[in-house]
Formats: structure tokens, sequence, C-alpha cells
């Protein structure tokens, strides 16, 4: 078995960071979604209107969040592919 230098255990820290952040932002989207639509039957036409945001959101937000992720994705994904490169030359 090899030893793990420090820069191992660090990306693999920031890999773990990573994982942690994604999981949280996904979990937070889900239960908003669904407390939302879970409760949605509970409430009358006018605290629905006024407690929630315009319908046009419901599209927007889904949206912007996979275009975020798409692009955090893309950037990881392109930092670890230049780090390799360089370990590499």
């Amino acid at each position: 078995m090899s030893r793990l230098s420090q820069s191992d255990c660090s990306m693999d820290l920031a890999d773990r960071a990573v994982g942690f952040l994604l999981c949280c932002i996904s979990l937070t989207i889900f239960t908003y979604y669904s407390s939302g639509l879970s409760s949605c039957h509970l409430w009358t036409t006018t605290t629905l209107s006024t407690t929630t945001f315009p319908q046009e959101y419901a599209i927007i937000i889904p949206v912007l969040a996979g275009v975020a992720l798409v692009c955090f994705l893309c950037v990881f994904i392109g930092s670890v592919m230049l780090k390799s490169k360089r370990k590499k030359a």
C-alpha cells in the first residue's frame, strides 16, 4: 500500500466538502418544494398568494438551480483535469 501525500488528503477533503454542499443544496430544494406541495391543500387562495412566490418562480428557480449546478460541475471537473495534467507534467 502506498502512503497518501498531503495533497491527496486535502483533495479528498475538498471532494467531501463539495459532495456535502451539493447534498445540502438538493435537500433544501427538495424540502422546500415537498413542503409546499404537501401543505398546499391546507391554504386558502388568499393565504397562498401572500405566502408563496409568484407562479413564474416555479420555472425560474429550478432552471437557475440547474444552470448553476451544471456551471459548478464544469468548473470543478475542469479544475480537477488541470490539476491532474500539472501533476503528470
